[in-house]
């Protein structure tokens, strides 16, 4: 199937095998994303263990998650910022810029100057699962750059990164695009070998039995949870490790000083699929084996490791277009035109926000909402680690039209 930027809601709204490969729960290993709604249902009540001590005893810094403005959420709506379909790019930098300076007081470039350094590499982490549909928005990546650069950040110091990088090009961020800005996926699959088209797996695994992608993971830097993985080929494919230990890639341990997360915003199953998700899940390997039993704990507990809890300085979840069903996957008819934007450099207390409001549309929309504590669990669990404010009694919540 050709990449394009932009799609149709009518485009979209039937999957292609293709498209079902990257996102449906095909075959035995549950490809990329397999059935997560489900697992967030069936985590367990007692989780494995894991090496989350190690992360904590590293200790913080200023910078370090929650960030500058702990507790604090800016939500900022646009009626505007879709005309006729199709997203304006223009209304959407003002949305940026209203965000920003709003979370920290300041203006853009005292903003700036506050989160980066000039010698920073700053990586911007973004979803394109369901490209041109309910993937992070090219323009509200855009106006990001456009800041960053405004203020003295070289592009080629910018990176635009996710787990897959096929899944990247689908979205359009390609360097055609985003020109002197650096475009890059963890690793890679083969996605024909992965949804059983053929049995060659010479594409992805080396003459020793290695997946290609091995070498851009930090073998020093992982989450380990005493939970094994399949030792299948599929598995093997999409996940480049099949033991204990989910490595960090090492563009976030050796490379990026800085992360901007823009997630977007949508479910999966009665739980959300944003902020701590969209880092949780696509900053290490080997995730496969983590949904059943830590389903939600990972959103947690990858994000208190330094690689990302010392780096991450701004979270912005696109809302311009949400979806309050069927998620992570895309799906047309669960979407609307919600307009909105918005943003922490606490990632826990976000999540929260967004949680509440997805929770009001599901019921809105008359979607069967499961509103069992252990869907936000993780989240307070988050504020028990020290890693944000989660009460919404304790959370600043910001609303600006």
């Amino acid at each position: 199937m050709p990449s394009r930027s932009y799609q149709s809601l009518s485009e979209l709204s039937s999957i292609n095998r293709r498209q079902f490969l990257k996102i449906g729960a095909a075959g035995s290993a549950g490809l990329v994303l397999g059935n997560p709604a489900h697992w967030a249902q069936a985590q367990d009540s007692t989780p494995p263990k894991t090496n989350i001590d190690d992360a904590l005893s590293v200790p913080k810094h200023s910078l370090s998650v929650p960030g500058v403005c702990p507790g604090k959420v800016v939500e900022i709506h646009s009626p505007e910022a879709m005309k006729n379909g199709q997203f304006q790019a223009d209304v959407i930098a003002e949305m940026i810029q209203r965000g920003i300076t709003n979370l920290t007081g300041k203006d853009m470039k005292a903003s700036y100057e506050l989160l980066f350094k000039p010698t920073d590499v700053v990586g911007i982490k973004v979803n394109p699962v369901g490209p041109g549909l309910i993937s992070t928005r090219l323009e509200v990546v855009n106006a990001i750059i456009d800041w960053l650069e405004t203020n003295g950040l070289p592009r080629n110091q910018i990176v635009i990164w996710d787990r897959f990088d096929y899944m990247l090009t689908d979205a359009g961020f390609t360097p055609e695009r985003f020109p002197g800005v650096r475009i890059e996926g963890l690793q890679t699959m083969d996605e024909a070998a992965a949804g059983g088209e053929t049995d060659d797996n010479s594409r992805w695994l080396t003459a020793d039995g290695k997946h290609v992608s091995e070498a851009k993971f930090d073998p020093d830097v992982y989450y380990w949870a005493d939970v094994e993985a399949p030792q299948d080929n599929p598995y093997l494919n999409q996940h480049v490790f099949n033991g204990q230990y989910s490595y960090f890639g090492k563009l976030l341990t050796q490379e990026i000083t800085k992360i901007i997360n823009v997630p977007v915003f949508k479910n999966t199953g009665n739980g959300i699929s944003m902020a701590t998700k969209n880092l949780g899940y696509g900053s290490i390997c080997n995730t496969g084996r983590l949904h059943r039993p830590l389903f939600f704990n990972v959103c947690t507990e990858v994000i208190a490791f330094p690689a990302i809890r010392d780096k991450l300085v701004l979270n912005i979840t696109d809302g311009l277009r949400a979806q309050y069903d069927g998620g992570p996957m895309p799906v047309a008819n669960f979407t609307w035109e919600y307009n909105r934007l918005f943003f922490a450099t606490d990632p826990f207390a976000l999540d929260m926000i967004c949680h509440n409001l997805i929770m009001e549309k599901r019921k809105e929309m008359q979607v069967n909402v499961n509103e069992h504590p252990r869907f936000t669990e993780y989240l307070r669990y988050a504020e028990k680690l020290e890693l944000g404010i989660t009460n919404p009694e304790k959370i600043e919540h910001v609303q600006v039209s």
